[in-house]
């Protein structure tokens, strides 16, 4: 692992789970390393609910374009490449390599290279509601944010008083990388479920206290919070079901059919009458309509046979009042999915398990309750083939509608939220595409469904409160002490692994 750096001034990342010629590491910890940081990833980073593949040679080349063009740029703008590429001009230098390596799938005009007027000017405004968000510990780049949290204690007096210490900055980078740092209105917090809450990351009582914290201190709804529901623990599952809700007031569940909890368990599937209907009849008796299920993507804890999806026919039949937010949209892993893009799908239009829920929702008119939500599928498939990306975003809203597919990006495992919905944002259906499978454009009226309109319905959430900017709400007057702080750039940080 060369460092190209003339003065590096960091040792060699940590490698885990060491493998032949490699293994993982964190990836902001590989990027101070190589002193790169770019607006994109150019490598798939895993959340630790799947592994990684290693880097392709188009994301290679595309890592080169990007080099290449951001040095040219920089220079013409009197600025060193790292500067550039935190710009929103730096930001649309990485799309223009994207497209010189893929083709053109994302809408970018030249100008926006070195104007950041005409960057502004190319970007339609969304209300983003984040169906999917996590915590994570802070990369190596955080001074920054022991002074956001001084900051705070200027404005709220709740947070002052004290100097801050490092627990605090779990939530504050939260904050910078969702909040400050992207344009996103709403989010979910999510998590994973453990034993024990000792044993667990985020547990439910502090995934509400974030959305308690946040929501204060912005003085409007930005944070929505999940429960954690885990069937294979039968009577007692059903007992912290209740306590969730009546006193933490979660919104909606979140539960991993391919994670055991219980001993001697080897996962669950929701459609089980004996083991996942008494979760659902508690939900329904105690009003929660949501339930968020992680299918797809298997990570090698996980029982891979349990992520797959054929559970959600029965299920969404026998529980029609109930609505089934499929994270990831059942989407197996990019290893799987590539093949068939590698040749444009002339021979086969198959996406593990993606086309496996829309083959079930063509013969299952009932499933209108079910939803297609993006976390981490969308950032994967762009970073690695915008083909594969636009094949599944077509295929799921021409089956499911685009009033049934829900923003989300596994944030802040990818960074900021920023890169993927200008991703999105810039995104457009190929020309191909269209002709051979009869998809849709993505127009502005599907984006901004898509983008936040359908999650904010299913939520309860009233898209149209003024929330960026309010006046009074902290969010926003701590994003305009961060711009006057003189380091309101974006840290282009993504903290997941990859492989090495």
């Amino acid at each position: 692992m060369a460092n190209p750096k003339t003065a590096p001034n960091l040792p060699p990342p940590k490698v885990s789970h060491p493998l032949p010629g490699g293994g993982y590491v964190r990836k902001c910890d590989l990027d101070a390393f190589l002193g790169r940081n770019f607006p994109i990833p150019t490598q798939i980073i895993s959340n630790e609910e799947y592994t990684p593949m290693s880097q392709t040679p188009e994301q290679r080349a595309v890592e080169h374009h990007l080099i290449q063009i951001a040095d040219q740029n920089a220079r013409a703008l009197g600025m060193d490449r790292r500067r550039f590429l935190r710009t929103a001009c730096g930001m649309a230098t990485a799309f223009v390599a994207l497209n010189r390596v893929f083709g053109d799938f994302y809408r970018v005009e030249a100008a926006e290279m070195l104007e950041p007027a005409a960057a502004a000017a190319a970007k339609e405004n969304y209300f983003i509601f984040d169906a999917q968000t996590h915590h994570v510990a802070a990369g190596r780049e955080t001074p920054f944010l022991i002074g956001l949290r001084r900051f705070g204690g200027q404005l709220n007096p709740q947070i002052g008083g004290r100097d801050p210490v490092p627990e605090d900055i779990y939530l504050e980078n939260y904050i910078k990388e969702v909040f400050l740092d992207s344009e996103t209105h709403v989010a979910v917090i999510s998590g994973i479920p453990a034993l024990t809450d000792a044993q667990n990351i985020l547990p439910p009582d502090q995934m509400v206290r974030t959305r308690m914290l946040i929501n204060k201190l912005a003085g409007s709804q930005r944070m929505v919070s999940h429960g954690l529901m885990v069937p294979d623990l039968g009577t007692r599952n059903l007992e912290t079901m209740q306590v969730q809700v009546e006193s933490l007031k979660i919104e909606a569940w979140k539960g991993y059919t391919g994670i055991p909890v219980a001993p001697g368990v080897q996962g669950w599937w929701l459609d089980d009458e004996k083991v996942a209907y008494p979760s659902l009849e508690e939900s329904r008796k105690l009003g929660v309509k949501n339930i968020c299920l992680h299918k797809g993507l298997p990570l090698p804890i996980f029982n891979e046979e349990y992520t797959h999806p054929r559970d959600i026919v029965r299920a969404s039949k026998d529980f029609p009042d109930l609505n089934f937010l499929i994270y990831h949209s059942g989407f197996k892993s990019v290893q799987d999915a590539l093949p068939a893009a590698a040749d444009g799908f002339s021979k086969s239009a198959y996406v593990p398990w993606v086309s496996d829920l829309c083959e079930a929702r063509k013969k299952n008119p009932h499933m209108n309750n079910v939803y297609m939500e993006l976390g981490s599928t969308f950032g994967l498939m762009t970073v690695s083939n915008p083909l594969l990306c636009a094949h599944v975003l077509g295929m799921i809203i021409q089956t499911f509608g685009a009033d049934h597919v829900l923003w989300g990006t596994d944030s802040i495992w990818w960074g900021s939220p920023q890169w993927q919905i200008e991703a999105f944002r810039r995104m457009e259906m190929p020309e191909s595409l269209m002709k051979r499978f009869g998809y849709a454009p993505l127009t502005t009226e599907v984006k901004r469904k898509i983008f936040g309109l359908n999650a904010a319905r299913i939520y309860n959430v009233d898209h149209k409160v003024r929330r960026n900017p309010i006046p009074g709400d902290y969010v926003d007057r701590l994003r305009e002490l961060y711009k006057q702080s003189g380091e309101a750039v974006p840290s282009n940080t993504q903290y997941g692994w990859v492989r090495v």
